[in-house]
């Protein structure tokens, strides 16, 4: 059998494949944060309760109105968005003119409320989501056997990132968007609605996060408390990618999965905290991260 530093391929190339699976998760996670930071200047500490919504509108769906996955993986973000876009034009946005402290203490705050009222009513045990009937099954890959909902969300995630990438970057309305956070009075005097801008911006933010729950919940199931376990880690990534950068965030996603996956293989112990390392040093040597410009 073929070893690389005393480890059997096929166990060093399972592990890399999930690791790209789990970085499919945390380039989608911090897609939305990115968004958000980038165009509003907003830390959505609610990020991880948004995700842990969406897993939970979905679950409800299915419970309450019998839907199956696929109308729910539309469904879920749409609700998680539209919830999104009403606290953005009531509440947040009186914060704008502050300092950013306010908007982060806001959504810290809106997290708590969300996961306290989910964990009151639930509990803090994880419920189960049925896998779609269609990808039931695997694909044997030689190295390892490959759930093919796992396939899925990666495609599924590459295909979400590169889409909104291309919706940012690429689109007239994306132009505006990032000319809107430059300066609002001026696009404001070509006649776009700016404060409505903002708001979709925001809904789309917390939209992919709900999307990603969707996703996540028949591989980790449904709990209040799954936004937490996974939030850190996704501000991580965010850093590492530089705070706004929409490429940075999708690239630093993948790549830092791929790397836990890694160490996994080689020093297990230091897998939880790899991602961190990484963050300091990328903090000491570069503060505005890697794909961030700086000040």
């Amino acid at each position: 059998m073929t070893m690389i530093f005393g480890i059997p391929l096929p166990a060093l190339l399972g592990q890399l494949l999930i690791g790209f699976i789990n970085g499919s998760f945390y380039a989608l996670l911090s897609l939305g944060l990115a968004v958000i930071f980038g165009l509003l200047r907003v830390i959505n500490f609610a990020h991880g309760a948004q995700y842990m919504l969406g897993a939970f509108t979905a679950y409800l769906i299915l419970q309450y109105a019998g839907l199956g996955f696929w109308p729910t993986l539309i469904l879920a973000p749409v609700i998680v968005g539209i919830l999104s876009a009403v606290i953005e034009r009531t509440m947040l946005s009186r914060l704008y003119d502050l300092d950013h402290l306010y908007g982060l203490l806001f959504t810290f705050g809106l997290a708590l409320i969300i996961e306290g009222t989910f964990r009151y009513y639930f509990g803090a045990a994880g419920q189960p989501y049925p896998t779609p009937p269609l990808l039931d099954g695997g694909t044997n890959l030689g190295f390892m056997f490959l759930p093919n909902y796992r396939g899925f969300v990666v495609v599924a995630s590459l295909a979400v990132c590169l889409a909104t990438w291309l919706l940012i970057e690429k689109t007239r309305l994306g132009a505006y968007l990032r000319a809107a956070t430059e300066n609002p009075q001026l696009v404001q005097a070509f006649g776009v609605n700016v404060p409505l801008l903002l708001t979709l911006t925001y809904a789309l933010g917390a939209g992919l996060a709900a999307l990603a729950g969707v996703l996540a919940a028949p591989i980790y199931q449904v709990s209040p408390l799954m936004g937490t376990n996974i939030i850190i880690i996704v501000f991580a990534v965010v850093v590492i990618g530089g705070m706004g950068s929409i490429l940075g965030a999708i690239i630093s996603g993948y790549a830092l999965g791929i790397l836990e996956g890694l160490t996994k293989v080689f020093y297990p112990e230091a897998s939880n905290i790899v991602v961190f390392v990484i963050m300091a040093i990328v903090l000491m040597v570069r503060p505005a991260g890697l794909f961030g410009k700086e000040a």
